[in-house]
């Protein structure tokens, strides 16, 4: 019984999802009164989203209905990292909101720090932009899946290939 067992922790955020999200935002954008006649717009350009609206108040208004549409379709918030907002041509504003897609190597380092300091028999190691966490017991395995699920990184993790 000297087989190893294993899982990936992931990061991966569904474009087609997304997608949806933001056409149905901005369907609702077209019809909401408070919008009537402005120049608000959500666009996904090279894996980020780019809001411009005429004022910080309905950039923020718009920003709540993309984060109820993106709950809606299974997408984590934790998943976006809004960028400062900042004037644009024609006198909006405009933000940047980056997509997370993968674990960014500071985190991969402070999830397997964590493991390690709670002392679970696991052996976790970074390939790339995932962490594969191996072990020989399943228990040890289901009980590093719940610790991490507990403690909040900042990020949006999945956890994939269990075997």
């Amino acid at each position: 019984m000297a087989k190893e067992n294993s899982f990936d922790i992931v990061s991966k955020t569904d474009y087609a999802e997304l997608d949806n999200a933001l056409n149905q935002t901005s369907k609702e954008i077209s019809q909401r009164f408070d919008f009537k006649g402005s120049k608000a717009a959500v666009e996904l350009k090279d894996k980020d989203l780019i809001m411009t609206a005429e004022d910080e108040t309905r950039l923020r208004n718009m920003n709540d209905i993309l984060q109820t549409k993106l709950v809606k379709r299974g997408i984590s918030l934790k998943a976006l990292d809004y960028g400062k907002i900042e004037p644009a041509a024609g006198g909006t504003v405009r933000q940047i909101v980056k997509i997370q897609q993968g674990i960014p190597t500071d985190k991969a380092k402070e999830v397997v720090r964590f493991i390690k300091d709670n002392k679970y028999k696991v052996q976790p190691s970074i390939q790339g932009e995932t962490i594969r966490v191996t072990s020989k017991d399943r228990d040890t395995l289901q009980e590093v899946i719940a610790a991490l699920k507990a403690k909040d990184f900042g990020i949006d993790m999945q956890f994939d290939n269990y075997r």
